[in-house]
């Protein structure tokens, strides 16, 4: 069943113009309802560091006009899950989100189902391990908490209750490999209308609309040992679409091995899947990671296409925010420092500028080296 057979189903009503999904969106000049936010992951090389604190990356997404604050909570809270986190901890965070004007936005767990050796954690546990988790959300003020995809519907499905009693909504995240075609996606969709409640919904990773292959991507793998001829045959494969498979038997056939080999395979895992696709799940749709592998000085991400994407959002209503995710420092960490906070401020000049934003975003405090 595909999302326009789950809307129809569960009485959500798409669009006309949703449901043809024309090829080209209009260009919405008015200032737009979405929101610009910035999942703290995306400075983790600093955090790891010790060059930015808590406070040092609330004050930089408030100074660019980022107010919507995503987290992971082992990240930004030392002890959490295992250990739990002390409430003097959580009284810091309300205080610096009411000390720089932000907002919780999302809280982003883990399920280690696979805990044990030999056999999976059992469902209760399981769907223990979430309330947990959606107890922490409650306690930082999080609308929504991410899961990962790989948890299964139903232990979902038997914590929604406890998030509607919370009033915290568990968002799956649609991550590539993965897609909203893809028949576990489908599966929790089917699940969700189900089930009848509003507490669960999806947080599409914009990873998967990858139009394009990553020159950090291309660049990476040359330092390690990828011909130049043959990257530039992965490059343009990736661009012609021609299926993983093909590419990789004809980079053996090319003498490739082994990194070489890994070029073309990570082709297996990310694709150019279609932004229209998010249309019929829009009434499940409340956070969206604003993944990027790199902003160029002249704020374009090469791989992903942003203009479209924030058009078919903006089509189809949403008013969440789009957080900004980096995920190319771990591309490039081999031969220099990655600046998180200046690709995270070129991406939300991006956002800004798409969202028909007047003033843009701009940083007035430098982080220390």
């Amino acid at each position: 069943m595909n999302g326009a057979a789950i809307a129809a189903r569960s009485g959500f009503a798409t669009s006309p113009a949703s449901a043809s999904a024309p090829d080209a969106f209009e260009k919405v000049n008015a200032m737009s309802s979405i929101k610009r936010g910035v999942s703290l992951y995306s400075f983790q090389n600093e955090t790891f560091q010790g060059k930015m604190s808590l406070e040092d990356c609330v004050r930089t997404c408030a100074e660019l006009g980022a107010n919507g604050i995503e987290i992971i909570g082992e990240q930004t809270f030392w002890g959490w899950p295992e250990v739990g986190v002390e409430d003097a901890a959580v009284a810091e965070w309300h205080r610096l989100m009411q000390a720089y004007g932000t907002t919780p936005v999302s809280h982003d767990f883990m399920l280690d189902y696979k805990r044990y050796k030999g056999r999976e954690m059992p469902f209760d546990e399981q769907v223990a391990s979430v309330k947990n988790d959606i107890d922490f959300g409650a306690r930082l003020g999080m609308k929504y908490i991410r899961a990962l995809v790989s948890i299964a519907p139903e232990v979902l499905v038997a914590a929604a209750p406890h998030a509607e009693e919370k009033n915290i909504k568990i968002l799956i995240e649609v991550h590539a490999p993965l897609h909203f075609d893809h028949p576990w996606i489908i599966r929790h969709a089917e699940a969700f209308e189900k089930s009848g409640s509003d507490a669960l919904g999806f947080l599409p990773d914009m990873g998967m609309f990858l139009h394009a292959y990553p020159p950090v991507w291309k660049e990476k793998f040359m330092r390690v040992g990828v011909p130049k001829h043959i990257a530039d045959y992965i490059e343009k494969a990736y661009e012609d679409r021609v299926l993983s498979e093909y590419v990789i038997l004809n980079v053996q056939q090319m003498g490739g091995t082994g990194p070489a080999i890994a070029m073309a395979e990570v082709m297996r895992h990310n694709a150019a899947f279609e932004p229209k696709r998010m249309l019929d799940y829009m009434h499940r749709i409340h956070n969206v990671h604003g993944k990027f592998y790199e902003m160029t000085a002249d704020y374009v991400e090469p791989s992903i296409p942003y203009d479209a994407i924030v058009a078919v959002l903006q089509k189809g209503g949403y008013t969440g925010y789009i957080c900004s995710e980096y995920e190319g420092n771990r591309w490039i960490e081999d031969f220099q420092e990655p600046d998180s906070v200046e690709q995270v401020r070129r991406q939300q000049v991006m956002l800004a500028r798409l969202l028909g934003e007047a003033a843009m975003p701009s940083l007035k405090t430098p982080i220390a080296a």
